[in-house]
């Protein structure tokens, strides 16, 4: 078992970490090349951590061996510049564990995890979680993602991080993120390391409001997403006890919402058409199940999307 000392400047995660999505060729295989120039972007536009392969990678297209791959390709490319975490999932408790054994090796620096959506109890997504923190000393994150997986009661999230010392972090991104992020904040204050929303960052106010230290999106807008933060993340308090909003960070997130509200609908083909047209990856190929219908129509009103935000792209 591998025993992860995180630096300092990494243990108390903070900003906007950025997932690069799986670029594969057109006849479906890996392209390991695409990959590197993915996170390479998602780095040089200011991502403050890289976060693969997770849901808006594909994840649960590739195989064990290319899970592998693209851990290995992420971990050489980020080369310790920020942190990294790897996603690890299966449908059971053993199939992670075993995941788990294979990423400890490979360098990276905390994991992220959520239960499978054939999870039929509170108390087994508790043993779930609580069986992987005794498996590992990588630091783990929660992730609350009841669209995608199975949720995670608020107070057993609470318990996990109280009652294990290497569950340390929470990306939260259920149906009312917000109150659960408050919950969170005032029942284990920093105990909870970090806090990051998702969804590509369409509740960020909010989130950041309530005491969220980042978010972690795909990363296809990864310099308006940072320009957003930097410009957002004050650390300021009102008289109301919530975290200030600054007008710069509110109209810069108002001008990205056309382009969060197509992405709810159509995903992954979304994110891979922004990160081909911007010249980063091949092909915007993906794999079943995760490909959508997303026809020319679709495509011209992304692209329209594109032109509106081109003076915010670096």
């Amino acid at each position: 078992m591998t025993t992860v000392k995180l630096s300092k400047n990494l243990q108390n995660p903070r900003g906007v970490y950025s997932i690069p999505v799986t670029p594969f060729h057109e006849d479906g295989k890996l392209d390991l090349d695409s990959l590197r120039k993915c996170i390479e972007f998602c780095l040089d536009k200011g991502a403050h951590g890289i976060v693969m392969p997770v849901n808006a990678s594909e994840v649960s297209t590739l195989t064990d061996e290319e899970r592998v791959q693209v851990i290995k390709e992420g971990v050489k490319s980020v080369n310790g510049s920020v942190h990294f975490v790897a996603g690890v999932t299966g449908n059971s408790i053993e199939q992670v564990q075993e995941s788990v054994k294979i990423v400890e090796d490979l360098g990276v620096d905390s994991i992220i995890t959520m239960p499978s959506t054939k999870i039929a109890s509170a108390q087994y997504v508790y043993d779930y979680f609580g069986e992987i923190s005794k498996s590992t000393k990588l630091p783990i994150w929660i992730q609350n993602n009841d669209m995608q997986g199975k949720l995670v009661p608020t107070n057993i999230i609470i318990n996990l991080i109280n009652d294990f010392e290497n569950i340390q972090y929470l990306k939260e991104e259920s149906a009312f993120a917000g109150h659960v992020i408050s919950e969170v904040v005032s029942k284990l204050g920093k105990k909870c390391k970090s806090i990051m929303g998702g969804i590509g960052g369409t509740f960020l106010m909010d989130e950041y409001r309530r005491g969220a230290q980042g978010t972690m999106p795909s990363g296809h807008f990864t310099d308006i997403i940072v320009s957003i933060w930097n410009a957002l993340d004050t650390q300021k308090k009102g008289k109301d006890g919530y975290y200030e909003i600054n007008d710069r960070a509110r109209i810069l997130w108002e001008s990205l919402l056309p382009s969060l509200n197509f992405e709810r609908r159509f995903g992954v083909n979304a994110y891979k058409w922004v990160f081909w047209k911007r010249g980063i990856i091949k092909s915007p190929t993906t794999r079943l199940p995760v490909r959508k219908p997303f026809d020319s129509a679709d495509q011209e009103e992304l692209q329209r999307i594109m032109d509106r935000l081109s003076p915010l792209m670096t």
